[in-house]
């Protein structure tokens, strides 16, 4: 059975949400402060971790384990006591929810009609964004990569045609494969790797995924990296000889009509343009 929690007079009942440093304790927020001061549990996926930055700002607060595999029953023992006091959510590093757990007690505290307050801060995503200098009006946070070939091919290959910057979160060991399928998948795009970020040895690196691909095998990095890879770059316009190249492959089988149509489509040139060349390459296929 679990201790009696002390009382709070200080804030209003509820779950607050929040950030926490990534790296960099001087990171966190005064408010983020007052109020992990002031609740009366925090709810936290490594009661060690968190012990550690309550250490660090003099505070002594009950710690409960809430993390993907807690139960129905933990989630609602905490939006039980978000009811007539307040709670605070917190992830390992960063802003909860954000590749962490908590999604479904803060969806849990709303369907309850327990009220949710944020405390924003630290987030490596928007971190990693404000230093690798790729175009920021347009991004898309895919998440962590998946460990598996086939996951990581096939999310990387939904992802390859969105019109935005990518955001990926990854591990140390599975960086370089990473980089490898993004050769492929993603090609011509501008990639940033940010590492240790808001630490000591914070490091932006940019370059081709081919680039960053043998450079970090040759030095693999260390704990959670975010990737990062520019917007779709549009394919060099094909040249002349490419173009007839092409029409040649096509006139062997097809129609001329057709065989314009189809290479118009593949090279997103003008089908009246080709069609003609068509008709030129026909009549002399010398």
């Amino acid at each position: 059975m679990d201790s009696p929690l002390p009382e709070t007079t200080t804030l209003a009942p509820g779950l607050y949400i929040v950030a926490t440093p990534i790296g960099n304790l001087g990171d966190i927020t005064r408010r983020a402060i007052d109020v992990l001061g002031g609740v009366t549990l925090i709810a936290c996926e490594d009661t060690r971790v968190t012990g550690k930055l309550m250490a660090h700002l003099g505070l002594k607060k009950p710690l409960r384990r809430y993390d993907d595999h807690a139960d129905d029953a933990a989630r609602d023992g905490l939006i039980e006591l978000a009811r007539s006091a307040p709670v605070a959510l917190v992830s390992d590093a960063g802003t909860p929810l954000i590749s962490d757990p908590g999604y479904r007690l803060v969806r849990a505290a709303h369907e309850a009609g327990v009220a949710v307050t944020t405390l924003p801060g630290p987030s490596a995503l928007i971190a990693a964004l404000t230093l690798a200098g790729l175009p920021t009006d347009r991004f898309l946070f895919g998440g962590f990569v998946p460990a598996k070939a086939k996951a990581r091919a096939d999310l990387l290959a939904e992802l390859a045609a969105v019109p935005a910057t990518l955001v990926l979160y990854d591990t140390g060991p599975r960086l370089a494969d990473t980089l490898d399928a993004m050769v492929t998948l993603l090609p011509r795009r501008e990639i940033a790797v940010a590492r240790e970020v808001t630490k000591l040895f914070e490091e932006c690196r940019r370059g081709s995924a081919e680039e960053l691909a043998a450079h970090y095998r040759a030095h693999p990095p260390r704990g959670e990296i975010v990737v990062l890879a520019g917007p779709p770059v549009a394919a060099p316009a094909p040249d002349a000889a490419a173009i007839d190249q092409a029409l040649r492959a096509a006139l062997a089988h097809l129609p001329v009509s057709q065989a314009a149509r189809d290479v118009a489509r593949a090279l997103g040139l003008d089908r009246k343009a080709l069609y003609s060349r068509a008709l030129a390459l026909q009549a002399d296929p010398a």
